[in-house]
């Protein structure tokens, strides 16, 4: 029976394959993207801790004249609540099973494929704060916790969390990566 293992050029069958190398070979990786994964996972853990501890039944703290607003809110739903009503089956698919797939899939790519570091630590910072969501979700009823609200004067974001910001900048980061390294076109004067 032929044997194969994954490197950063897929899979590969294992003649007299050394498996040392193949572990040293994405040993850099896989610890950076555990790293950033981690990071992100368990800032957002403890920030959730201290909102439901010291923000949890009492009014909404203001700083920078308000730019900054902290103010626990239990979430049932995605982005803006969308969701909170749903059938329960259609909930756990779209808010427990799909997104812990992808976050699985995605954290199995970068450790096994991924070469590019700053898709790695985009990409564990997106992965990191879904897992964060991820874990509100299962054990808190489907509440995510959120206590963290941006704007000035009536122009304001929701009330979100670490976990929404790593994602949102995670994101935004990676999308103006690959913006960057995609070739430019001609430019055609007629």
């Amino acid at each position: 029976m032929k044997k194969f293992y994954l490197n950063s050029g897929g899979w590969t069958e294992m003649k007299g394959v050394n498996h040392m190398k193949l572990f040293y070979e994405r040993r850099k990786y896989a610890i950076l993207t555990l790293c950033v994964f981690c990071a992100n996972y368990f800032f957002d853990r403890l920030t959730k801790f201290i909102a439901f501890n010291y923000l949890k039944g009492k009014g909404p703290l203001g700083f920078l004249g308000n730019t900054i607003i902290l103010i626990y809110v239990e979430n049932t739903g995605a982005f803006f609540n969308l969701g909170s009503n749903w059938n329960l089956y259609i909930k756990y698919f779209t808010f427990i099973i799909a997104p812990l797939i992808a976050c699985m899939t995605g954290l199995i790519y970068l450790i096994f494929r991924e070469k590019k570091i700053f898709r790695i630590i985009t990409g564990s910072c997106i992965i990191g704060g879904g897992a964060g969501n991820l874990f509100d979700r299962f054990f808190n009823e489907f509440k995510v916790i959120d206590f963290i609200n941006f704007g000035i004067e009536n122009k304001r974001t929701g009330v979100l969390n670490t976990a929404d910001i790593s994602v949102t900048f995670g994101v935004i980061f990676l999308f103006i990566y690959e913006m960057n390294k995609r070739p430019k076109m001609p430019h055609c004067s007629a």
